[in-house]
């Protein structure tokens, strides 16, 4: 979501998603925004600054760091992010962010604010703390009369935790705004395909440049190329998608293609040090699924699920591996490392989890996941997904919802024309090169659920 769209846009994007909404128990039931009339001329590129602003004062009070007390003592924090996705305005003078800071623990911290105030003069009236390390203290749960009302993770079902079972059907609308551009350029767009589990077709496209479609080499994803120039600059590419997707679980192929998953990658290799972690880890498994389990155990046991710093988000085994921090592609090649380490192939998807508990707005950013491959079946798995909350880890180890897409599979993708900086390490967000050097052009997604039944 834009941060410079309408505050009601903005208001059905938050809709106290659990993924981020959050308050403390004394907190009053908040009304939903579509409930509510906006307060004419606040976008949310004004939340986005009175929230900026009131860390930037908090921090500076407290020489350095956002002072926060939790639990038994104070955490020391600094800003990371603000989630543009569900900056949110409630009503008239009341407004929502959701940020992420860093503790000089090193822990990350998802925490909340409601506000009150116009442009230019907004204050937090609430800060509570919704998860740490990606890991929720709890969620919220919709009245029938529209507000909604806090619910403690052991009393949440799944629908409350990111899932929908199933099926489900969407649009999704995939954006990109290109930079200032001065010279020639090219971009790499993943277009979403129909499978056994999703029925895919463009509704509209709207793309500057010259367009073509071409297929990469070895895992047959449709990639867009745009070639642009100058007059291109600044752009928008948007692609609406209508989807009916269905819940994955585990599932028979014609081939494994064995050796082509068990092979390694630039960023996924194999080597001695992912050959001694499986050997130890699987001491005295003998069965493909218990010795597939013991390393999705391990990776959760292992991994914190944390965006910050640098490093993390390349799908990076050996940054995994060694730093045991990072988001679902760290996690995931992490796996499909150690798995094809014990001679399980496996592989690698990535795409975008769409909202379970509202109906429309943002979507916070890629999601990726990974198969296996053990007794004639592919098995799905989303261990970071399992990590956050544990009451999945279950369902985790051989499903995946129906609320996703597919953008591409594979990794070190190679397509022609190629890019110069080489294969590409996975297709979610735009690739492009600017003169050979990779640029980056700002990607949102967005999404509309068919509300029909």
């Amino acid at each position: 979501m834009s941060p410079h769209r309408s505050d009601r846009a903005a208001a059905l994007v938050c809709c106290f998603a659990a993924a981020c909404a959050t308050s403390s128990p004394n907190t009053e039931e908040m009304r939903a925004p579509s409930r509510l009339a906006p307060v004419p001329g606040v976008v949310t590129a004004d939340i986005q600054a009175g929230i900026e602003a009131h860390v930037d004062a908090k921090v500076t009070e407290g020489g350095g760091y956002f002072h926060l007390p939790f639990e038994q003592g104070t955490l020391k924090l600094r800003l990371v992010r603000v989630h543009t996705e569900y900056l949110s305005n409630l009503g008239p003078r009341r407004h929502f962010a959701c940020v992420d800071l860093a503790d000089v623990s090193g822990d990350v911290f998802d925490v909340d604010f409601f506000m009150s105030g116009d442009p230019g003069a907004m204050t937090v009236t609430e800060t509570t703390v919704h998860k740490k390390n990606g890991q929720p203290f709890y969620t919220w749960d919709q009245n029938d009369d529209g507000t909604w009302h806090q619910l403690p993770m052991d009393a949440a079902s799944h629908h409350h935790l990111g899932v929908v079972q199933g099926e489900d059907e969407f649009v999704f609308i995939y954006r990109a705004t290109l930079p200032a551009l001065t010279t020639s350029a090219r971009m790499w767009v993943p277009l979403a395909q129909t499978d056994r589990f999703q029925t895919v077709a463009i509704e509209s496209m709207r793309a500057p440049g010259r367009k073509r479609e071409v297929e990469d080499r070895d895992h047959g994803n449709r990639v867009l190329v745009l070639d642009l120039g100058p007059e291109d600059s600044q752009q928008q590419l948007e692609i609406r998608y209508r989807v009916k997707r269905l819940e994955k679980a585990v599932y028979e192929a014609e081939s494994s293609e064995r050796e082509k998953y068990l092979a390694p990658e630039r960023l996924v290799p194999s080597g001695e040090k992912f050959d001694e972690i499986a050997t130890r880890v699987l001491q005295g498994k003998k069965t493909e699924l218990v010795r597939a389990r013991a390393l999705y155990d391990h990776v959760i046991d292992q991994m914190r699920y944390m965006k910050h710093g640098t490093g993390w988000g390349n799908g990076d085994a050996v940054y995994a591996c060694d730093i045991k921090t990072g988001n679902c592609s760290d996690y995931h090649s992490y796996f499909v490392a150690l798995a094809r380490a014990a001679g399980i192939p496996a592989r690698f998807a990535i795409g975008a989890a769409i909202p379970s508990e509202r109906n429309d707005g943002g979507v916070d950013g890629y999601h990726c996941w990974a198969e296996f491959y053990a007794e004639d079946k592919w098995w799905p798995v989303d261990i970071s997904e399992g990590d956050k909350y544990s009451s999945l880890a279950t369902y985790y180890f051989g499903h995946h919802p129906a609320n996703r897409i597919e953008l591409s599979r594979g990794r070190d993708l190679v397509v022609d024309p190629a890019p110069e900086s080489g294969p590409i390490n996975f297709l979610a967000y735009p690739l492009l090169e600017v003169g050979g050097r990779i640029v980056r052009a700002k990607a949102e997604f967005a999404f509309e659920r068919n509300r029909a039944g």
